[in-house]
């Protein structure tokens, strides 16, 4: 598989390897980037052989940025913006995947950045990566599921407080307030990630798939019910 314009897929073994591929414009999501994505998304799942996936950004200074928002903010006829939302769910997508994935981020990882990120299972970021929801100073709100995904992951108050206010945050903060899993040296993102990919990758795939499911679908259950 290959031919594409902004991303990058790759398989090593049992692990598969997205890497964002815009890095002029520091990797933001834009409409092509969506359909390359859904594709590629759509292949690993249907792969037995992919273990693991780790998604990562092409260049020095960003993960994602953002989206493309000469694209996403132009108004399509609703008719065909449904057609495009239910054939081209790439979030929907992310979150349902069997296998687990891998966010390695560094540099930028703002507004869709931060949303792809938070559709992964577990988050390495390096020690220069920087995390920002800016859509509130844009007169807008986060259209790809930050205000769900991220209060699930760090609470309703640190959740608030970076999409109300905009601010940045560091590598650091990030980990204290549980939006990422740990933080490495910029330099050992790519090893500590693949490290964590073989290991995982080791184990029973039927047992990591199943561990996966349950908790995703214990989350939206009462405690009763989950367990």
């Amino acid at each position: 598989m290959g031919g594409f314009e902004t991303i990058i897929f790759e398989k090593k073994g049992r692990i598969a390897f997205i890497t964002l591929n815009r890095p002029r414009v520091l990797n933001i999501y834009n409409v092509r980037m969506r359909d390359e994505l859904y594709e590629v998304l759509s292949a690993i799942q249907a792969d037995g052989d992919v273990h693991v996936a780790i998604i990562k950004g092409a260049g020095e200074k960003a993960f994602c940025a953002g989206a493309d928002l000469s694209e996403f903010l132009s108004a399509p006829a609703p008719v065909f913006a449904r057609h495009s939302r239910w054939h081209r769910d790439v979030w929907g997508l992310f979150l349902n995947l069997p296998q687990p994935v891998i966010g390695a981020l560094h540099g930028y990882v703002f507004g869709s950045g931060i949303e792809m990120a938070m559709c992964c299972d577990i988050r390495i970021a390096a020690e220069d990566a920087v995390f920002g929801l800016p859509e509130v100073a844009l007169g807008i709100i986060p259209a790809a599921g930050a205000t769900q995904t991220v209060p699930r992951a760090v609470g309703p108050g640190h959740a608030l407080d970076l999409l109300l206010t905009g601010r940045r945050v560091g590598a650091q903060e990030a980990l204290e307030m549980r939006l990422v899993n740990r933080v490495v040296p910029r330099a050992d993102l790519q090893v500590e990630a693949e490290k964590l990919a073989e290991k995982i990758a080791g184990y029973d795939q039927n047992a990591v798939r199943k561990l996966k499911h349950v908790v995703s679908r214990g989350m939206d259950l009462p405690i009763g019910s989950a367990l």
